[in-house]
């Protein structure tokens, strides 16, 4: 079976960068991809999709010091659901990109620019993942 995400788009925010307990950079970024379309009528329209990835150790440390809002990123990674609970209780779900790999796609030099964020409140940092969470070639494939 095959859990592989591919996105090419704009960082909505400065990337967030924290460390875990036992030392590993953790990073946050918010991406948003975008499509236009012309509806029956003819009228262009635009659609905006904000991701949330999810970069562990060397690759996190590269995004806290290279990327910023506006700067296009290539990323490739998996989809992972995660249920958490709210200071009140109440189950939340977060469905978010935990990424292999982030390239910058921006040309030194150039200027950010996009949109911002939003308001969301942010659920709990991940659990440090277990095991072997490599640049992934994807040899472990079974065809």
């Amino acid at each position: 079976m095959i859990n592989k995400v591919i996105l090419i788009g704009n960082l909505g925010s400065d990337p967030e960068l924290r460390y875990t307990t036992s030392g590993t950079a953790v990073a946050t970024l918010s991406v948003a991809t975008s499509r236009r379309w012309k509806d029956r009528d003819g009228n262009q329209q635009d659609e905006t999709e904000w991701h949330r990835v999810i970069v562990w150790a060397q690759s996190a440390e590269f995004c806290g010091n290279f990327l910023s809002k506006g700067s296009k990123v290539y990323v490739e990674g998996r989809l992972q659901t995660r249920k958490w609970q709210d200071q009140s209780g109440n189950d939340k779900y977060t469905t978010e990109i935990i990424a292999n790999t982030v390239q910058n796609l921006t040309p030194k030099g150039a200027e950010g620019g996009g949109t911002g964020g939003g308001g969301l409140t942010e659920p709990p940092i991940p659990q440090e993942p277990f095991g072997d969470m490599g640049g992934g070639t994807g040899d472990d494939v079974p065809f």
